[in-house]
């Protein structure tokens, strides 16, 4: 390819480029509270989901770099872009919580990250000076963060999820960057994100480069989709969406204590019921029956009652002999019984007149 060709291509290349980055306009330049200013816009992602907001302390050179906790969050726009990456948009004039200069940001709420500003005066709002943007070290991104690792057995249980946000950041200024501070946040849906600030051990020379890992986490029980964002210098680098699965162990713990609870609940009523409750004794049932054993037969009865009531006892019926039927006791009367013994005397007389 010859250097005519490769240049043409190149220029195309860029041009191309430049076409397809994002823009905004406003119907007006200045307007005061209560009134609306029309933005359009052109080169965004068709069918994306876009945020309108009107942000202080911010030019379109510099971006916003307080963030959206500059910017009049509870009076944006949301607006959709059509098939060709154009919108049309009213959005009404509110006071930013922070001095102007102000701008008009456009920003994308889902997949990949993109923002445009357009310079605009809130009429009546107070202005004040920029501060001046810090000399020295400078970090800049050099490749776009990822978020790495995954989620444990604890995570199924509610355990907050955890990941890695790993970026490349280099080092654009004149002097080294040591220790740099960054901010992770961490937004839910279209809340804003809540930053938290975390130390990066290391230093990038002038001109260096460097491997930027910082731990990201949620709170226990967290579900849904989430956005992990990375701030340095007041000036967002990067934006990671992340979803996070339902801890299913801990609806499943619930449903069965649910069941479990019930259940034992039920049955220590029942044997609760079963011991207060009135005896209900059968005649072959053991439990609770007490038994008087029987007197011999050579034992004296109680004594009768001295009371003028008393009465005589009933002898009881006699009860049937245990013996075997040849060695019952005999039935005779005293007269047989005599007879006997005179009858055995006689044989024994004769016995001996014998002898």
């Amino acid at each position: 390819m010859s250097p005519l060709t490769d240049g043409t291509v190149k220029a195309t290349a860029q041009a191309r480029a430049a076409a397809a980055e994002p823009t905004v306009k406003l119907s007006k330049s200045e307007a005061g509270t209560g009134g609306s200013v029309t933005v359009t816009g052109s080169g965004w992602r068709p069918k994306a989901i876009l945020m309108v907001l009107i942000c202080g302390r911010s030019t379109p050179s510099r971006g916003v770099p307080g963030g959206t906790d500059s910017c009049a969050n509870a009076d944006g726009r949301a607006v959709t872009a059509d098939d060709k990456g154009g919108f049309r948009r009213e959005l009404p004039v509110a006071e930013p919580p922070v001095p102007c200069p102000c701008v008009v940001h456009v920003s994308t709420i889902t997949g990949p990250k993109a923002d445009a500003d357009a310079a605009f005066q809130v009429a009546g709002h107070s202005v004040e000076p920029l501060p001046q943007e810090v000399t020295g070290g400078r970090l800049s991104l050099l490749t776009d963060g990822r978020l790495t690792g995954s989620s444990g057995l604890l995570t199924w249980f509610g355990a907050p999820p955890t990941r890695e946000l790993v970026l490349t950041v280099g080092n654009v200024g004149t002097s080294p960057v040591k220790d740099p501070v960054f901010q992770v946040g961490t937004s839910h849906g279209v809340f804003a994100p809540r930053w938290a600030e975390q130390r990066w051990r290391g230093t990038v020379p002038p001109g260096g480069k460097a491997r930027v890992t910082l731990p990201v986490d949620l709170a226990a029980g967290a579900h849904g989709d989430y956005t992990v964002s990375l701030k340095y210098g007041g000036k967002v680098l990067t934006e990671q969406p992340w979803t996070v699965g339902r801890p299913w162990g801990v609806t499943l713990f619930w449903l069965m204590l649910c069941l479990v609870v019930p259940a034992a609940l039920f049955r220590l009523g029942m044997a609760v019921v079963d011991r207060v409750r009135p005896g209900r004794e059968t005649r072959d049932s053991p439990r609770r029956r007490l038994r008087v054993p029987a007197l011999p037969a050579w034992v004296p009865g109680p004594p009768p009652s001295s009371a003028a009531h008393a009465q005589p006892r009933t002898p009881p019926p006699p009860r049937a002999s245990s013996m075997l039927p040849w060695f019952t006791p005999d039935t005779d009367t005293d007269t047989d019984t005599d007879a006997d013994m005179d009858m055995d005397m006689d044989m024994d007389s004769d016995t001996r007149r014998s002898r």
